[in-house]
């Protein structure tokens, strides 16, 4: 598996609501530092519900863009969901918390344990153009994940991508932490 796009985003006005957003997201080239907190660059500005220690990196994959793309007619940009991070392989749906996954070179690059599914909101409603897309991104379960860093490094668009470990088969995957939040359970 490889490391397709890294993406980081800088501050844009909102028209649905006032303030500011971080998930305008476009690829950049050369080496982007994975810190605790996030990539280098990047604007994460709505820190209640996003971004943190447990949501320091959203990764979105290649087979969840061909979905959409499919979906809506049309090609979309990496970054476009609001990632950090495209793999090229997996479903996020199918990973279980708690993988992690190394980036990179095992000497330099960095380690990402998935945490939680991404949960869509007005925000991503706005970006994608459309009202209605919090629940067509609800209905299909494509939710992209989020990821606690666990080894700092550099990452480059282009590196490789490895499962570094397994967890019990019964860890719940991310979408069953998807289903969970909207299921008004708490979130596994």
């Amino acid at each position: 598996m490889n490391l397709l796009s890294v993406c980081v985003g800088t501050p844009r006005a909102m028209r649905s609501k006032s303030g500011w957003t971080g998930i305008h997201k476009r690829p950049v080239e050369g080496a982007v530092f994975i810190g605790r907190l996030g990539l280098s660059g990047d604007h994460i500005l709505d820190t209640e519900n996003h971004g943190g220690p447990d949501q320091a990196v959203y990764i979105y994959t290649q087979p969840d863009y061909d979905f959409w793309s499919a979906e809506l007619g049309r090609e979309l940009e990496p970054g476009t969901f609001g990632e950090n991070l495209v793999f090229s392989e997996l479903e996020s749906a199918s990973v279980r918390l708690g993988q992690r996954f190394q980036v990179g070179s095992q000497v330099g690059g960095a380690v990402l344990e998935i945490t939680f599914a991404r949960i869509p909101c007005v925000t991503l409603a706005e970006r994608m153009g459309d009202p209605g897309f919090v629940k067509k991104f609800r209905k299909v379960g494509r939710p992209g994940m989020y990821a606690r860093v666990i080894q700092e490094g550099e990452v480059w668009a282009g590196d490789t991508v490895t499962l570094e470990n397994s967890v019990s088969d019964d860890a719940p995957t991310v979408l069953n932490n998807f289903e969970a939040f909207f299921a008004g359970q708490k979130a596994l």
